[in-house]
């Protein structure tokens, strides 16, 4: 999802902006927005990834890797109803970086075979 018409503090949208950024130039899956927890996939899709933690942050890069088509819709953006974040925005800069290295690291070293078909008749 893409949160539409998104609330929060002004320092934490800014962090959003440049974290999503940086993201984008290092794996450059086209994620508009990877903070927005609503994420749709297929079962079998995510089972075929590598488990990690905090991976649910690369979500749309791994699919990616994996050949797996992915899209995004606007969805509202709701305020928290409950609790607050334990993060700061230095906390989640820091966890996020080092995912991100690894993520980089996966995704150039994931070889997935590709099916080749046959079409000059000779393979049959």
């Amino acid at each position: 999802g893409i949160r539409a018409g998104r609330k929060g503090p002004g320092s934490r949208k800014a962090a959003s902006r440049f974290a999503n950024w940086i993201r984008d130039k290092v794996l450059a899956d086209g994620c508009p927005d990877t903070g927005c927890g609503i994420k749709l996939y297929r079962r079998d899709a995510y089972l075929e990834l590598p488990y990690f933690t905090s991976m649910h942050r690369y979500l749309p890069a791994l699919f990616l890797t994996y050949g797996h088509e992915i899209a995004y819709e606007a969805v509202n953006d709701r305020p928290r109803l409950r609790g607050a974040s334990k993060y700061t925005n230095l906390g989640r800069a820091l966890i996020g970086l080092y995912d991100l290295v690894g993520v980089s690291w996966l995704r150039k070293r994931t070889l997935i075979p590709l099916i080749a078909e046959d079409v000059s008749g000779a393979g049959a």
